[in-house]
C-alpha cells in the first residue's frame, strides 16, 4: 500500500522499484493494478501454490499413521519412505500425490527427512561387541611413524 501512495503521487516506475527493490516491471503491473481495480487489487491474495487436496481431519489421521510406523500399515521395517507415505495416502483417502507435492505436505504438517533414531531390529550386540574386541583393532592398526615413506612422486622420501 506504501507503493500505491507513491504511485497516486505520480512517482515513475522506476523510482518506485528502486524504492522497494522489485523489478520495474512489477512497478509498473502494480501501477496498472491500481489503475483498473483500486487499491483492493493490491490486496494479498494469500499464500501461492496449490491448495491442501486433505483437509484438517485427513491430516490428522495421516499423522496418526505415520506416528504408528510403517509396519502398522504392512512394511516389515521401520523405515518410512515418500513413495511408501505417498501409497498410504492414495489408498486410505484416493488422492494421489507427486513425491515432491508429499514432500510439501510433509513439511507442511512439521514432519521432515530424518535418520531414524531408533537401531536396528535385526543388531545383534554381542556380535557388534566382539566384533569391535577382535576385529577393530586389526583395522584401526596405528601407522608405522618411523619407516621412511612418501606418497609424492617428486619428492621421494630419503632413505
Amino acid at each position: 500500500m506504501a507503493a500505491a501512495d507513491l504511485i497516486e503521487a505520480g512517482a515513475a516506475d522506476r523510482e518506485v522499484a528502486r524504492r522497494f527493490r522489485v523489478s520495474r516491471m512489477s512497478a509498473n503491473r502494480w501501477r496498472r493494478a491500481l489503475a483498473s481495480g483500486g487499491r483492493q487489487a493490491l490486496a494479498s491474495k494469500g499464500p501461492g501454490g496449490a491448495r491442501c487436496k486433505l483437509d484438517a481431519g485427513q491430516l490428522r489421521v495421516l499423522e496418526a499413521v505415520l506416528d504408528a510406523g510403517p509396519s502398522a500399515v504392512g512394511w516389515p521395517d521401520q523405515c518410512w519412505t515418500l513413495a511408501r507415505i505417498a501409497e498410504v495416502v492414495r489408498r486410505r483417502f484416493g488422492v494421489e500425490y507427486t513425491l515432491a507435492g508429499m514432500d510439501l505436505l510433509l513439511h507442511r504438517i512439521g514432519w521432515s527427512v530424518q535418520v531414524p533414531s531408533r537401531k536396528a531390529a535385526e543388531r545383534d550386540e554381542e556380535k557388534i561387541a566382539a566384533w569391535k574386541d577382535e576385529q577393530w583393532p586389526v583395522i584401526k592398526r596405528r601407522r608405522r611413524t618411523w619407516a621412511p615413506g612418501s606418497a609424492s612422486r617428486t619428492k621421494p622420501a630419503r632413505g
